[in-house]
C-alpha cells in the first residue's frame, strides 16, 4: 500500500509547476515533496493527519518533538504554532507526504452515526500523537491521491472518501484520541473553544480569567490543561502567533518591522525585536531579506504541515 502512495504522490508532483506544498483539487489534501533535508522552519498546523510516505520529518510543539517517518503519520487536533523540519530526504529517494485536513463538521456526524461511539479519556492529554498508517486509513488516502487523476471525479467521490476516512480512524486503535479531535466531550469541547478564542484574538492581551471562564475551568486548571494540550503556556501560543503574523505581513505585504509589531499587537518595537530575533534566529529586517533570497521578492512563506 505504502509503495503505491509513494507512486501516486511522485506522478502527481512530476506534473506540478511550482514548490511544495502542492495544494490540490481535493479541498485539504495537500501533497508534500522535497529533495533535499530542509533547517527548521516555524509553520501553523491545522487539524490534520500528516502522513509521511517517504523520507522523515520531525516537529516541536512548545517543548516536545515529535518524530515520524514513512508508514507513520502524525496528528493534530488544533490549530498550534510548531517548528517542523523534513529530515530526511535525497534527490534519489525525495521526501514524500500527503497530509488530509480534518473536516470537524464530517466527522462529528460519523461519530453520531457510529453503534458504539469510542470514549476519549478523561484526562485530555496532548492534542498531538504520531500513529501508523495502514490499511483502510492507507486505502484512503491512496484513493484521495489517485481522484487527483479524474477532476471530474472529485465532487461525487472525494466526501465519500473523507467520511470513510474518518470512520477508519474513529473505529481505529486511536479512536479515542481521534474523538477528542471531533470534540466529543464537553470537557475538551470548552478548552478548544478558548484555544479558539485566544487564536482569533491573538493580537489583544492575554486574559487567563476570560479564557478559563470559556473554558469552564478555574484559572489554574486552565493553564495547566492548556499546557497538557498544546505543550506550551497560553503566552508561548500568543506569542508564536503574533511573530508568525508578523513575519508574513513583513514578507508578503511589504510592512515595516514597527507597523508589523503594532498591527500583531505589540506596544514595545524593541521587544519585539527581540522576541522575533529569539524565535527566528535574526533580528526582522535581516531575516525578511533571507526569506525573499530563498523564496523569491514575493517571498510566499509556507506556513503549514
Amino acid at each position: 500500500m505504502l509503495d503505491a502512495l509513494v507512486a501516486a504522490a511522485t506522478r502527481y508532483t512530476d506534473a506540478q509547476p511550482g514548490e511544495s506544498p502542492f495544494a490540490t483539487g481535493i479541498d485539504g489534501l495537500w501533497i508534500l515533496r522535497s529533495n533535499r533535508e530542509k533547517p527548521p522552519a516555524h509553520l501553523i498546523f491545522k487539524p490534520a493527519l500528516c502522513m509521511v510516505l517517504q523520507g522523515a520529518k520531525w516537529a516541536v510543539f512548545g517543548d516536545k518533538r515529535y518524530d515520524y517517518r514513512a508508514g507513520q503519520a502524525l496528528v493534530v487536533s488544533v490549530e498550534l504554532p510548531a517548528l517542523g523540519r523534513v529530515a530526511e530526504a535525497s534527490p534519489a529517494e525525495p521526501f514524500l507526504g500527503v497530509t488530509v485536513e480534518f473536516d470537524l463538521a464530517a466527522m462529528r456526524d460519523v461519530m453520531e452515526g457510529l453503534p458504539a461511539r469510542p470514549e476519549p479519556s478523561g484526562d485530555l492529554g496532548p492534542g498531538v500523537f504520531v500513529g501508523d498508517v495502514d490499511g483502510p486509513v492507507a486505502d484512503c488516502a491512496l484513493r484521495l491521491v489517485r481522484l487527483l487523476e479524474t477532476p471530474e471525479a472529485i465532487p461525487m467521490l472525494a466526501p465519500l472518501v473523507m467520511r470513510e476516512l474518518s470512520y477508519w480512524l474513529l473505529t481505529g486503535p486511536r479512536g479515542g484520541d481521534i474523538a477528542k479531535i471531533a470534540l466529543a466531550s464537553s470537557h475538551s469541547r470548552q478548552l478548544v473553544r478558548a484555544i479558539h478564542l485566544l487564536r482569533d484574538r491573538f493580537m489583544e492581551p492575554v486574559r487567563i480569567d476570560e479564557l478559563a471562564m470559556t473554558a469552564g475551568m478555574s484559572p489554574s486548571a486552565f493553564h495547566r490543561q492548556f499546557k497538557a494540550f498544546t505543550a506550551m503556556t497560553p503566552v508561548q501560543y500568543q506569542k508564536q502567533l503574533r511573530l508568525l503574523e508578523a513575519r508574513r505581513l513583513m514578507a508578503t505585504d511589504a510592512a515595516n518591522a514597527e507597523t508589523a509589531a503594532f498591527r500583531v499587537g505589540y506596544e514595545s518595537s524593541s521587544q519585539f525585536s527581540r522576541e522575533y530575533s529569539r524565535m527566528f534566529g535574526a533580528p526582522p529586517r535581516r531575516d525578511i531579506v533571507g526569506l525573499r533570497a530563498q523564496f523569491g521578492p514575493t517571498a510566499a512563506i509556507p506556513t503549514m504541515h
